[in-house]
């Protein structure tokens, strides 16, 4: 066991240098702080890398999903089909909007929405769906597409934690669906320390997005600092403040520019642990189904039955031998503002991979060195539990 003061692998580390530092430093010089030219800036970027024809940035995924929401009219009693395996955010945006989710059970091999189950959720109160990328792996957009078509409902993806990641060969965010939402925290890929952005192909959404994000302002900060004559602004509705900043959008200009690296890097650890698990026999390694190209933001384990010792027990393990872990995906409906008895009798597949998944240490500056320690005790652990 570590000592308290030997250092822990963390379970992610954000990758920032001296170029962020820079790129920070120039934003402070120009005196513009707030959402500015650099917004824009990151946007276009943002865009081509995902070939996107429009990018919203905002203040976060969550605020990026409640404005899709808004701007498809999802009000007070609508219902949006959505895992309930997926941090909450994805639930609250929905009720943020006025809406009601309904959850649906997931594959149990990709952790993704099960298009089998979504017919028989939909309902006639049924405006949208959201389909969640787990972990960075595309959700089965042409099975959901085709089932959200027969009904005439649009489907948003929540793509928090997929960017680079590619559906038969187009990256995600191109969008494939009406609209879908990135998040740059800080335990996802690209980070601008908090922040979001919003991709669509329809020109008149993303003019609605730009509007709400910014208090439904008629005119933007820079058309008015750089109008050569008094303009005043109007208010036509109910708007948000969900703006980002000049000094986050430099960041992820930044990020943007080294992500093939990142994500080369990350593919890489990711295929070390896969054939370092893989001769274990009680941990399943993550799924990369054909045509689909994950970008490993997590790497997500699965304890299977013959497991030496329950998932919590293997988290504490870890730990206390300096390996920092997280369960896997949490179950919404678990937590109080969601829970219903019918959830909990019907979302089999949600329940047993909460109970039974954990995320590994995954990083960019992961060493090989920390990559086989975690191994080396994993591998160690079903001897020490049979002469325990």
């Amino acid at each position: 066991m570590r000592t308290q003061t030997e250092q822990i692998i963390p379970v992610a580390r954000p990758c920032l240098g001296r170029e962020e530092e820079a790129a920070v430093a120039e934003v402070l010089r120009s005196g513009w702080l707030s959402q500015g030219p650099r917004v824009a800036e990151f946007e276009r970027a943002f865009a081509d890398y995902v070939g996107a024809e429009h990018a919203v940035a905002v203040s976060s995924c969550t605020t990026a999903l409640h404005l899709a929401l808004l701007a498809l009219g999802i009000r007070s009693g609508d219902e949006v089909i959505c895992p309930s395996f997926s941090f909450i955010a994805s639930a609250n945006c929905i009720v943020h909007a006025g809406g009601r989710p309904v959850f649906v059970d997931i594959d149990p091999d990709t952790y993704n929405l099960d298009p089998q189950r979504i017919e028989e959720a939909i309902t006639p109160q049924t405006r949208a769906v959201l389909a969640v990328h787990q972990i960075g792996l595309p959700a089965a957009l042409d099975e959901i597409l085709s089932i959200a078509e027969r009904h005439g409902l649009p489907v948003v993806e929540d793509a928090a934690c997929a960017i680079g990641s590619e559906y038969h060969g187009r990256r995600v965010g191109a969008p494939h669906s009406v609209m879908a939402c990135f998040s740059f925290h800080p335990r996802k890929i690209l980070t601008t320390g908090e922040g979001g952005m919003i991709t669509t192909a329809n020109a008149d959404l993303a003019a609605r997005l730009r509007g709400l994000r910014q208090h439904a302002m008629s005119l933007s900060d820079a058309a008015r600092h750089t109008a050569r004559q008094v303009v005043f602004e109007r208010y036509d509705e109910v708007g948000y403040n969900y703006r980002m900043t000049d000094l986050q959008a430099a960041i992820g200009l930044v990020q943007l520019g080294r992500l093939d690296g990142l994500l080369a890097r990350r593919r890489y650890l990711a295929d070390r642990y896969s054939k370092g698990i893989r001769p274990l026999g009680w941990l399943k390694s993550p799924v990369e189904p054909q045509g689909l190209r994950h970008n490993f933001q997590s790497y997500l384990v699965r304890l299977t039955r013959n497991a030496p010792l329950a998932r919590d027990a293997l988290m504490q393990e870890l730990l206390d031998r300096g390996i920092s872990t997280r369960r896997g995906i949490m179950a919404i409906h678990r937590e109080a503002p969601f829970q219903d008895d019918r959830w909990e009798a019907t979302l089999h597949e949600t329940k047993a991979a909460c109970d039974s998944t954990v995320i590994l240490p995954l990083f960019h500056e992961m060493t090989e060195e920390e990559q086989d320690y975690v191994l080396g005790v994993l591998s160690a652990i079903p001897t020490e539990i049979a002469r325990a």
